[in-house]
């Protein structure tokens, strides 16, 4: 069998022994290339026996939670391998949170391992005083070294393969877009069912069919988010695939790394494509993309303009999907989505998407609701420790996880916000989302984010956060041109009354905002601070804009 045409067997996945498998079989095949760094697969395998043997000799046994807060590296990619081996189950840490929150995930989860790198290293110590039974192990990051704590970690252990593998989980934890975030919780035998799954679906339409040798896969958003923890770390590595670790997003970076590795797989969120557009035309022809044959991505909705020229320049690679870390909806390919643009799949099979009223009624084609989406003969997932907020997520076999949208008469999805960031003013549904497309089209904008604010006439107003490039012009020059740009292509009630300026907008790694701290501080602003308003405020001349120091 030619090594193109190697599968890892049924038996291996559900040892969670993938990346053992290619160790025997492609030993010197690079897996991680982290910085100046390649790590081969059977140094990777090696490592996580190493690991795993370390961590059941600290006391950790099957289903017992491993903690990781770290930056890409080679060392995360050995976490989850020996996690996956062993039984246990691994927890994610967003490397951007407060003590208090990680000591919160930390504690909610029963976290009895935390790994965290150097740069981390503050807070994870800070969050680990008030969490309970840890064993606190320092990682590394590439920057720094390797921390000798790690390795005198690992250096006492056999680094064969363990004897008896035990199929390990991961459990990410929710943005928390309201309230404190809940661990998306499955128990082993339905995680080991979905990755059997996966694997029997592989060459499939939908699917990425690699082949090792020929194939290499960009990281280009943190692990601690579920889809690249997934799509760019474990599919790749479980295929056999190397995986190129990017520090942190860098537009001209990107297509550098692209050009030299001649990168064939990549994931990404809208936030990168629109950075991408905005480098000088000159910059973005300097590089040599022509290797891609896969851009996947999610996460947040895509304006159609923006999409649009990224297919028109990568090409019809570019594949959407509709999911979270609860589960699965859609997916879309670039020549589905170009006749229907905006889509975000269609539904299949029919009725693994329904849309539902305001009474928990199904409403009609064309019609818009909140979105549920079928979980399956039994709900596939709990937020551990909260039957209350799991409950509120289904009805019946169908799960919600707050997006708003809309299934035309061909049986498409379109997503037009999410509930929770739903304006109501004067009694209108405003969705935000349709905004920040328009806004987002304005050649000054590098970013928007639009929420809503109290008013005591209308309930709530449109205000839009908006990071600038201004090309030379003034800021009171674009604000008006901005004005006129979405007095022509939305209804009045629609428009940003007021236009906040920010040096930067808060973005998670991953490309999401943080919406709800934009909304807190905003509501907080409403009477106290100066702003560009495009009602009868004070104008641009006279009233300039406040803008943070970073």
């Amino acid at each position: 069998m030619g090594q193109e045409k190697l599968r890892v067997p049924l038996e291996e996945i559900v040892r969670g022994m993938q990346v053992a498998f290619w160790a025997s079989h492609t030993p010197d095949a690079v897996a991680i290339v982290d910085g100046d760094r390649a790590v081969g697969f059977d140094e990777l395998n090696r490592r996580a026996n190493r690991l795993a043997r370390a961590l059941r000799g600290a006391g950790l046994g099957v289903d017992d939670v491993v903690a990781i807060m770290a930056r890409n590296s080679a060392e995360w990619a050995e976490v989850a391998t020996a996690v996956e081996r062993t039984g246990m189950r691994l927890v994610p840490v967003n490397w951007h949170l407060a003590a208090d929150e990680v000591a919160y995930i930390l504690n909610d989860s029963g976290a009895r391992a935390l790994f965290f790198d150097t740069a981390s290293a503050d807070v994870a110590m800070a969050a680990a005083v008030d969490a309970t039974a840890l064993t606190i192990t320092r990682c590394t990051s590439q920057a720094v070294g390797r921390p000798s704590g790690y390795d005198e970690f690992l250096s006492a252990q056999e680094d064969t393969n363990l004897p008896d593998p035990v199929f390990g989980t991961r459990m990410h934890y929710t943005s928390g877009t309201t309230g404190r975030p809940k661990g998306v919780w499955r128990d082993r035998e339905d995680n080991t069912k979905r990755f059997l799954a996966a694997a029997e679906r592989a060459g499939t339409p939908g699917t990425i069919d690699y082949t090792p040798g020929a194939h290499r896969h960009l990281a280009t958003g943190p692990f601690y988010h579920g889809a690249p923890g997934l799509v760019s770390l474990s599919n790749p590595l479980h295929a056999g695939i190397t995986v190129h670790l990017m520090p942190k997003w860098d537009s001209e970076v990107f297509l550098r790394m692209v050009a030299e590795h001649r990168i064939t797989h990549t994931h990404m969120v809208p936030i990168m494509f629109h950075r991408l557009l905005m480098l000088p035309e000159d910059v973005r022809g300097r590089y040599d993309v022509s290797s891609l044959e896969s851009v996947r991505h999610g996460a947040a909705p895509c304006p159609i303009h923006v999409k649009a020229r990224m297919i028109e320049w990568f090409g019809p690679i570019i594949e959407e999907y509709y999911a979270a870390t609860e589960g699965a909806g859609t997916t879309v390919t670039s020549e589905e989505w170009l006749r229907k643009p905006g889509t975000v799949g269609k539904v299949n099979p029919p009725g693994q998407v329904r849309i539902v009223g305001p009474n928990g009624e199904e409403v009609p084609s064309g019609e818009v609701g909140t979105v549920y989406l079928h979980g399956g003969d039994k709900a596939t997932f709990r937020y551990f420790g909260d039957e209350t907020k799991t409950k509120e997520a289904f009805r019946g076999d169908y799960f919600t996880v707050g997006d708003v949208g809309l299934i035309d008469p061909d049986g498409y999805l379109f997503l037009t916000d999410r509930s929770i960031d739903l304006i109501i003013s004067g009694g209108v549904n405003i969705y935000p989302a349709e905004i920040e497309s328009v806004i987002a089209e304005h050649p000054a904008i590098r970013d928007v984010a639009v929420v809503g604010v109290p008013d005591d006439e209308w309930g709530e107003e449109v205000w839009a956060g908006i990071e600038l490039d201004l090309h030379g012009r003034s800021e009171s020059d674009v604000i008006r041109d901005l004005r006129r740009h979405c007095a022509a292509r939305l209804a009045g009630y629609k428009c940003p009354r007021v236009f906040r300026v920010e040096a930067s907008l808060p973005r998670e790694a991953s490309g999401k905002l943080f919406k709800r701290k934009l909304r807190d501080q905003y509501r907080q602003q409403v009477h106290t601070v100066p702003l560009w308003r495009s009602d009868g405020g004070p104008e641009p001349s006279t009233q300039p804009p406040d803008v943070p120091e970073g």
